[in-house]
């Protein structure tokens, strides 16, 4: 049975992270920018400007996401964090139009990507990344986490690639609700950690 530990994204585990996206998808072209910056500001930036964003948010800290291990091996990510620190969700109508929750709120976290490496896919790294998230947004002070996971049960069938939000199953299994449906294979979920 491996073992797998999941850390926060500090500095000195960058290149762990670079490590995860290098292994399938987009994350290494995206380092993990796409929810942080506007479409204006992604489409004049190259991969290198964007990992030197990503860069600067784990310097500066608070960690913008958690990094799973299997045995040693730096194999999966999430991004976790105060949704404000994520403007493009603001900016996404699917969102912006159907969250119940104000979007100047600091105590709300998104739970908005995830990667793991193809050859840790199918070894549930994204339901103890989820928990591990959950865990992690509590000590950080979140009041309620939102999330924006497919559901594969409608709509196209998606390449894994296209799956970064997560499965709706997924969330559901870990204590989320749906609060809305923007599309019929995009919910809205959440979990409240505090009254």
């Amino acid at each position: 049975m491996p073992q797998i530990t999941i850390e926060p994204a500090t500095p000195d585990r960058f290149a762990d992270a670079q490590h995860t996206w290098e292994g399938g998808g987009d994350g290494r072209s995206c380092q993990c920018q796409w929810w942080t910056i506007t479409n204006t500001e992604w489409n004049a930036s190259t991969a290198q400007e964007r990992e030197q964003l990503f860069r600067d948010e784990v310097e500066t800290g608070p960690p913008p996401g958690l990094i799973a291990y299997v045995d040693g091996e730096p194999a999966g990510w999430v991004r976790v964090g105060p949704r404000t620190r994520q403007r493009r969700l603001a900016r996404t109508r699917n969102f912006s139009a159907h969250s119940p929750e104000p979007w100047d709120d600091e105590t709300v976290w998104a739970v908005s990507c995830f990667v793991v490496r193809r050859e840790h896919r199918g070894k549930g790294l994204n339901e103890r990344l989820l928990e591990a998230a959950i865990g992690f947004a509590k000590e950080g002070g979140a009041r309620t986490i939102e999330a924006y996971p497919f559901d594969p049960d409608q709509g196209r069938k998606k390449s894994s690639n296209e799956l970064f939000h997560g499965l709706l199953t997924t969330f559901l299994g870990a204590g989320f609700h749906e609060v809305a449906r923007p599309r019929a294979d995009l919910a809205i979920v959440e979990l409240e950690l505090a009254g």
